[in-house]
């Protein structure tokens, strides 16, 4: 299984064995409860249901409620469906958790950036503002001209105006994990993650530590038979 869910819980640093301080995202991925398996032959493809976190009782309706029931759970804050390979089986009630990784992997993190409300455009779309000298009072931070007046009497669609800014979703990839804390199931990755803390992340195996580093024996050996 190459996908699953966690919540980002903050940032902070390492140091390495020679001192070097190195910036990382702290991500608890689970446990993660396997809700309910969609099968090729009754739902049309091949995924798993999971949960992560809990809520308190009274937010979780009657129908949310008898489905988590058929797995031992009684509440639960996110539920999300993840894709599946072919050699993966799994059934409702069983548990996942951040064994799967290993530091040295790549992974790409989905999440929900920050929602910053509406904005002006000096901070939306980095704009420089109109001069500070010549009589200019009051446009400093205005955003100037967005089109001319007699023709095409209309604003473009597309034009670089003020509005609200964050709250999308944003993908990052190729962050490299540093540790694996399985004990308290939370794993580090070099750099920062979308999203504010407490917030669901999706993080997608890209390319697992194994096959990113080939040993130099196999390398060499194909270099003799070319």
């Amino acid at each position: 299984m190459r996908e699953f869910i966690g919540k980002k819980i903050g940032m902070t640093r390492i140091f390495a064995e020679d001192g070097t301080s190195i910036p990382v995202t702290v991500i608890e991925a689970g446990p993660c409860r396997v809700t309910q398996v969609k099968t090729a032959e009754k739902d049309g493809y091949r995924a798993v249901q999971v949960a992560l976190g809990s809520r308190r009782k009274s937010l979780i309706n009657k129908p949310l409620a008898g489905h988590l029931k058929k797995s031992g759970l009684e509440s639960t804050r996110w539920l999300r469906e993840l894709k599946l390979e072919e050699s993966d089986n799994f059934e409702a009630g069983q548990t996942l958790d951040v064994t799967v990784l290993h530091p040295g992997d790549q992974v790409k993190i989905t999440g929900v950036s920050k929602g910053l409300g509406f904005q002006g455009t000096v901070r939306r779309h980095h704009f420089a503002g109109g001069p500070k000298t010549h009589g200019q009072s009051d446009r400093h931070r205005a955003p100037g001209s967005i089109g001319a007046s007699s023709f095409p009497s209309r604003t473009f669609r597309g034009q670089r105006m003020a509005g609200r800014m964050g709250g999308d979703t944003v993908s990052v990839r190729n962050l490299t994990i540093v540790e694996v804390d399985a004990a308290h199931n939370a794993f580090l990755i070099k750099g920062a993650v979308p999203g504010k803390p407490n917030g669901l992340v999706k993080i997608v195996i890209a390319k697992p530590a194994a096959a990113r580093f080939k040993p130099v024996s196999s390398a060499v050996e194909k270099k003799a038979e070319k």
